[in-house]
């Protein structure tokens, strides 16, 4: 079985699959392979039924959430393509078993009172006031944001080019108040900044890691008296949830998100309504 699953591993880093991506298939796989292992199971045949049907069960002991459980799943019904379409297996073990639906849970945002009072506290830091003025500003995933050199802020076009998911590169819009904090803090750089250089660093001058970019919105939210964990994804979140309360199509909020199905974007609808629902009980003569 460990030979099959790592020519699927390797088929999928083919295939421009992210790093976090492809880190989550092979921690899903190996979870799967210590199972069948305990079980006395190694050979290929054991991808089978039963043996799903018993490690889906397995998997219900350990608490995971919804939707770890089913990217777990998810992570084998793709294991099981790959060895019918490579004539390893002839029958779909997946084919009518009973999945567990996907658990639909809403963003979690900050209210644009809370984004004010983070950037607030930011302000100590040139750095840390333009990670988190460029992440409001344009909605970038943590690791786009901490993958960006230099030269992919166009400070004329007031634009930053992006490297999303799957190697696919879009443009998105940046704010007057994020430009002029990344300008300060590249001015505060002691040697000439060069446009293939990292964009944000580490204390030690080196391209800054996405876990670098999650301690300093912990550090920041703290001094800013959020009471709560705020992650990279949350301030993502945010961006999007405010475009559509101020009237931002949908379209476009999917292009600058970079999301490749509609209806990834269309989660924050959901999110809106609350506040469009909130305007209409102010607002309708016949609901005051």
């Amino acid at each position: 079985m460990r030979k099959y699953i790592d020519k699927f591993i390797l088929n999928l880093q083919g295939k421009n699959f992210s790093k976090h991506t492809l880190c989550a298939y092979k921690k899903d796989t190996n979870r799967f392979l210590d199972f069948l292992k305990q079980r006395g199971k190694t050979k290929l045949s054991a991808f089978n039924k039963t043996q799903i049907r018993a490690y889906l069960s397995y998997l219900q002991t350990l608490k995971l959430s919804r939707n770890s459980l089913l990217r777990g799943i998810a992570v084998l019904r793709s294991y099981s393509k790959f060895l019918i379409s490579h004539d390893l297996i002839k029958t779909d073990p997946f084919k009518l078993l009973p999945l567990p639906k996907r658990e639909k849970l809403l963003p979690r945002f900050l209210t644009e009172d809370e984004l004010s009072k983070l950037i607030s506290a930011s302000q100590f830091s040139k750095r840390d006031c333009a990670i988190i003025e460029l992440l409001y500003s344009s909605g970038l995933r943590r690791s786009e944001a901490v993958s960006l050199n230099v030269g992919d802020i166009d400070f004329y076009g007031a634009v930053v080019r992006v490297m999303g998911k799957g190697s696919k590169e879009r443009i998105v819009p940046v704010t007057k108040n994020a430009l002029q904090a990344i300008k300060d803090y590249l001015l505060e750089r002691k040697t000439p900044v060069q446009s293939q250089e990292p964009l944000f660093l580490n204390k030690n001058r080196t391209r800054l890691s996405g876990h670098g970019l999650s301690l300093i919105l912990k550090k920041t939210s703290l001094k800013s008296n959020i009471l709560r964990k705020i992650t990279p994804h949350e301030i993502r979140h945010s961006f999007a949830t405010h475009l559509l309360n101020h009237g931002c199509d949908i379209r476009s909020l999917q292009e600058m998100l970079g999301h490749k199905n509609i209806a990834t974007t269309q989660t924050y609808t959901h999110v809106s309504l609350k506040h469009l629902k909130k305007v209409y009980d102010k607002s309708h003569p016949r609901n005051r």
